[in-house]
């Protein structure tokens, strides 16, 4: 049985102090999460300042929620699509040449639902070079999508994926070998 009245607050940025949470807070609320500020250098800088580690000919639309940038690291050429939510309360590891497209959540926390206090687990999300997350798919935690992988849209993914391979469906499942044309 599951008693909330028992769980234990997990300080998730205690190593950050008190006050850059709360300015991010502020900054992510008025120039990420809102569609009217689409300047991607802008939002780079900031992403920077607040000690994301973020690679060249980086593209991030309109209305992206990230949690946390001091626990993410972007490779180069990375293209993150609008309303995509960061919810990384852990580490995010974002390789080069990597898509995600439009809403796609990737979540590293979740809840302990076996645990009376349903204690909070945080695993890191790795995203290999050349992967493309699908429009509105969700990345559990703990999962590694490995290098030119696919996860086609609206999938869920709960496990790790193979490298040059498609996955579909929730959960997702390998479905055929990801092919480039020569």
């Amino acid at each position: 049985m599951t008693d909330l009245s028992l769980y234990k607050k997990v300080n998730i940025n205690s190593s950050e102090g008190f006050l850059k949470p709360i300015f991010w807070y502020i900054v992510n609320h008025l120039f990420f999460t809102h569609h009217f500020f689409p300047f991607y250098g802008v939002k780079k800088v900031l992403l920077v300042a607040f000690g994301a580690r973020i690679g060249k000919g980086f593209v991030i639309k309109p209305a992206v929620n990230i949690k946390y940038p001091w626990k993410l690291e972007v490779g180069d050429d990375v293209w993150i699509g609008e309303n995509v939510w960061i919810d990384n309360i852990g580490n995010v590891t974002i390789g080069s040449n990597v898509c995600i497209s439009q809403g796609a959540m990737l979540l590293t926390g979740n809840h302990n639902y076996k645990s009376e206090t349903f204690d909070l687990m945080i695993k890191p999300i790795v995203v290999e070079e050349g992967v493309w997350i699908g429009a509105k798919a969700t990345i559990a935690p703990g999962v590694t999508c490995k290098a030119y992988s696919v996860l086609s849209m609206g999938s869920v993914l709960t496990g790790d994926m193979e490298n040059h391979s498609i996955y579909q469906g929730n959960p997702a499942v390998r479905k055929k070998e990801r092919t480039f044309n020569s």
